[in-house]
């Protein structure tokens, strides 16, 4: 009899992971073929006006990413922060650029996104060039955490949605992070594919990270303020997700101030947003 209940729970098993894709790919189409809400178009108009710079057939399928998007992940308000239909469309809008026209998955690892009305207080420990451990507390307007959450403040995602082209766009960033974090180390190399990818990638990033870095240091000591913010020169997983930003708020003076750059982001994204 035990012999027959474990054989049993391993046809179970096996039955899961084949069947499991399938229920996946099904559940998806059905909510893909669901009529994209009215309201939630007028949602996009008001708060992602970029939507509305985006090719036809990208509008399309970006409206069916947020249609996935919002079936599958759960948002938390915080600190007396409503979820209504305008918190949940206006960050997935956002957060489902990242996937167009990407094989794979809906940033599989993320359960959660929780959503304060501001930026929040954020606690960690750093180490002082003496070697001392400091506890230390932050304001922060987002934070990616490869525990399965993403953390906003719903002011600076109104914020940063409402001007296309400013270069700075919280969600974008934090989400950054998630396909950043999806190899298992969040540290600026992303899922590439093929092995190969990976010379060219890191030479091309490597070098305009330390461009960064040069440039913010001549900032520090008086000189002009650097294209790229600053703050992507703090390590190579920021740099990252600071380039994503600009990659697709700033695509046309990207290509022309590290062209490099933007056809490395241009291949992995697998798209040419200096052309919209």
């Amino acid at each position: 009899m035990p012999i027959l209940i474990v054989a049993l729970l391993s046809l179970l098993l096996v039955a899961w992971f084949i069947g499991q894709p399938r229920w996946v790919a099904w559940r998806r189409g059905k909510a893909q073929a669901d009529a994209f809400p009215p309201e939630w178009r007028r949602i996009l108009r008001r708060r992602v006006p970029g939507v509305a710079l985006l090719p036809a057939d990208l509008q399309l399928q970006l409206k069916k990413h947020i249609q996935v998007f919002l079936a599958e992940k759960a948002f938390i308000g915080c600190k007396g922060q409503a979820i209504t239909d305008e918190v949940r469309v206006t960050i997935a809008a956002q957060a489902c650029l990242l996937l167009l026209n990407r094989p794979g998955d809906y940033y599989p690892a993320l359960r959660q996104i929780l959503v304060y009305p501001s930026a929040f207080l954020v606690a960690h420990e750093q180490v002082d060039g003496a070697g001392v451990v400091q506890s230390r507390r932050d304001l922060r307007s987002g934070e990616s955490w490869s525990q399965g959450q993403v953390i906003l403040a719903w002011d600076d995602t109104v914020r940063g949605a409402a001007d296309p082209h400013d270069g700075w766009n919280v969600v974008i960033h934090e989400f950054a992070h998630q396909l950043d974090s999806q190899t298992g180390l969040t540290n600026g190399a992303p899922d590439l594919g093929p092995a190969e990818r990976y010379a060219a990638w890191s030479a091309v990033m490597q070098s305009a990270y330390d461009a960064l870095c040069d440039a913010t240091d001549a900032m520090d000591a008086g000189g002009p303020a650097p294209f790229i913010d600053p703050y992507g020169a703090t390590d190579p997983a920021e740099f990252f997700a600071v380039v994503t930003e600009v990659f697709f708020e700033r695509p046309r003076a990207l290509s022309v101030e590290h062209p490099a750059l933007y056809r490395e982001l241009s291949r992995f994204y697998r798209l040419h947003p200096a052309s919209w």
